[in-house]
């Protein structure tokens, strides 16, 4: 996959898309990802890329000159991609596992970062999809491209060694993880639960899903509403709630 972001702050994605397995994935060949300073599609000879609202209003706005330039560059560089562009915004659809997988399957992706009062919103003529990380504001778009580019990386092929751990996760299966442990075997008088040392798979995976119920019940309820249950599921949640009464 081919991810492009354009940026008034390049030097932040530095070290993070160096590391871990982005670092790997783009070693490997399997991400290739370039950043584009917004200040370089500047027509001032001070490279400004921003302006005062029309209207008035405190803060300033991100023009959509330099934008439409970046993006312009980008496209007919990689001409033989399909490109989808993203705007990263508050404003946006909420980011979840759902999204990730569908932008995972994507060829080429090209993220636009904002900053402080946002984008002029001539803009958003470009834009394929607005997207979110969270009901709250940063202090530009780049964080959550941060965020959405790990959050896809570990489902495309390749990236992650064992599958396995990707569908597992939280919200896979849209419901949260069940509890982890190693060695040692008990820390702090804290013992590791006996089914995971019994070696009786069919009853650590009886475990491990009660576990994973037992923590959306209790963490986040509202999930079960987008599950479909089978008639043994809603018998675990009953007895979940049960068990939680009687606590």
């Amino acid at each position: 996959m081919k991810i492009d972001i354009i940026t008034i702050f390049p030097r932040m994605f530095d070290q993070i898309f160096e590391e871990s397995m982005i670092g790997r994935a783009r070693k490997n060949g399997i991400l290739d990802i370039k950043i584009h300073n917004l200040r370089d599609f500047s027509e001032n000879k001070h490279r400004i890329v921003d302006d005062r609202p029309f209207g008035g209003g405190s803060g300033m706005v991100l023009k959509a000159e330099p934008v439409y330039k970046a993006v312009g560059y980008i496209k007919k560089v990689t001409k033989k991609l399909k490109s989808k562009i993203i705007f990263l915004s508050p404003q946006g659809k909420a980011l979840n596992n759902k999204v990730a997988i569908d932008l995972s399957k994507e060829k080429h992706l090209i993220f636009i970062c904002a900053h402080y009062e946002g984008v002029d919103e001539r803009v958003m003529k470009l834009i394929d999809s607005e997207i979110s990380i969270g009901d709250y504001v940063l202090t530009g778009g780049e964080l959550p491209a941060m965020v959405v580019v790990d959050a896809i990386a570990r489902f495309m092929p390749g990236v992650i060694k064992e599958n396995e751990s990707v569908e597992k996760d939280s919200f896979f299966n849209g419901l949260l993880d069940y509890p982890h442990y190693t060695r040692p075997r008990i820390f702090k008088k804290a013992k590791v639960p006996d089914v995971l040392l019994s070696g009786n798979h069919k009853e650590i995976e009886k475990w491990r899903k009660k576990q994973s119920f037992k923590n959306t019940l209790l963490k986040r309820p509202e999930l079960f509403k987008n599950k479909n249950l089978t008639e043994e599921e809603i018998k675990l949640v009953k007895e979940l709630k049960k068990e939680q009464k009687n606590d």
